[in-house]
Order: structure tokens, then C-alpha cells, then sequence
């Protein structure tokens, strides 16, 4: 099984990602966790270049090519042993990301940014994605650190990743699911897991 968590910045991927990595190893599952772009020696590189380095001028194609980049090494290097193996997949982030904030928040061709997708990714997408939705200036609030590249392009930009984030998942509904995110962590926390529980029943029916 292979799953993803994301949603604009602020939203607690992390801490939601490691309570559902502890949940799944509880329930017996071997995990590999990932985050995107990173976890590989190239990966790591191409996100330092992406959100650390403020002063290097950048088109959004070319910074979308530079996360599909990272990703594709994830893909080969990561996610695709992990599960030939029979382990479960857990990314902070992967190709929806970009659709959200290459696509809507930059204005990219949505399809377009989803073709390049497949390519990068060897058409291997997460068997279900959290969005974690909240509202943008909540999101901002919660961030107390220094911003990131990505992170500081102001709140009209993040109100159309958001957007982006809720248009893909009316759009495919099996494989994106919306968690409110801005209630208390442990609630959160138990819509992922009985979603994900749903579509692990679901995947072992299929295949018994």
C-alpha cells in the first residue's frame, strides 16, 4: 500500500504522518516513510535548491521539472523496492503537490503538470492521498519558523493551492480524501486511520 499526506503549508503533515506511521506498525504493517521531494541523496539536493535558496531566480516550469526531478529518483530508488517488498509507503507530499502548487497556485496547466507526472513517476501514484484542508491564514498562523521558498509567496497564491487541493479531490474521490485539519490533532488523526483502514480492506478484497 502506498500513501501520501498533503495539503498547503501549516496544515500538521508531519505530526498526522508520524502518528498514522506509529498506528500502521502497531497494526503490523513494515513502513517505510519518505518525504518529497527529499529522502534520497539527489532528492535532498534538489529540495535544499528548492526551498532554501531564496535568491535563485526560478520559472514555475522549472520548478516544477525540479520536484518531478527529485521524485522520479524517489520512485526508483524508494518507493518502488519498498513495495515489491510487501511494505506500506507513507510520503510526506508527492505529484499532487505540484498539480496544487506548480498548477493551480502558479498557473500551469493543470493536465499538463499531471502528464509529466506520469512520466516522472513511472504512472506509480499513492493507492490514497490526505489532504489536509485548512484555512490558509489558520495554516499561516501555525508556522513559527522562517518561511520557505515556497512558503513565502503570499496568501493569494495559497488560497489557489488550497483551491487546487479541493478541485483534484472532487475530481478523483476514490484516491483523494479531504481531512479537516483544523481540529484537535487526535481527531484528525482518526479520520486518516479510518479511511485508510477502509481502503486496506478495500486493496485486500480485491486481492486475497
Amino acid at each position: 500500500m502506498f500513501f501520501s499526506l498533503d495539503g498547503v503549508d501549516g496544515g500538521g503533515k508531519s505530526t498526522q504522518s508520524t502518528l498514522f506511521c506509529s498506528w500502521l506498525r502497531n497494526s503490523g504493517h513494515d513502513v517505510v516513510v519518505c518525504r518529497d521531494p527529499g529522502t534520497t541523496e539527489l532528492g535532498e539536493a534538489i529540495r535544499d535548491i528548492l526551498l532554501t535558496s531564496h535568491e535563485v531566480g526560478m520559472v514555475r516550469r522549472a520548478e516544477m521539472l525540479l520536484y518531478m526531478a527529485a521524485r522520479a529518483q524517489l520512485v526508483e530508488e524508494i518507493i518502488e523496492p519498498a513495495l515489491e517488498a510487501g511494505k506500506v509507503v507513507v510520503s510526506d507530499r508527492y505529484l499532487l503537490a505540484n498539480v496544487a502548487y506548480q498548477g493551480y497556485g502558479g498557473q500551469m496547466a493543470v493536465d499538463a503538470v499531471w502528464d509529466v507526472g506520469q512520466v516522472a513517476t513511472a504512472s506509480r501514484i499513492p493507492d490514497l492521498t490526505f489532504v489536509l484542508d485548512i484555512d490558509v491564514q489558520a495554516a499561516t498562523g501555525r508556522i513559527d519558523r522562517q518561511k520557505d521558498r515556497m512558503e513565502s509567496q503570499g496568501d493569494a497564491f495559497a488560497q489557489r493551492v488550497r483551491q487546487g487541493y479541493l478541485t483534484e479531490a472532487k475530481r478523483n474521490p476514490d484516491k483523494i480524501v479531504v481531512i479537516d485539519a483544523g481540529r484537535e490533532i487526535d481527531a484528525v488523526q482518526a479520520d486518516i486511520q479510518e479511511e485508510a483502514a477502509k481502503k486496506i480492506m478495500e486493496t485486500s478484497n480485491l486481492n486475497p
